[in-house]
């Protein structure tokens, strides 16, 4: 059985949703976070990974 599991990101100013993405959970233990284009704060942005 995989152990890729869809996580959800959310941007760090404005808390919203928006991106989806998958991680071995096995292997990476931490919280992904990545700087994303925010359309909502219409800038790239830190995006961390939040619970389901």
């Amino acid at each position: 059985m995989s152990q890729d599991r869809l996580i959800k990101l959310a941007c760090t100013t404005c808390k919203r949703i928006n991106y989806w993405s998958s991680k071995n959970k096995k292997l990476v233990t931490k919280k992904i976070e990545l700087k994303k284009y925010c359309k909502w704060c219409k800038k790239t942005v830190k995006h961390k990974e939040i619970k389901k």
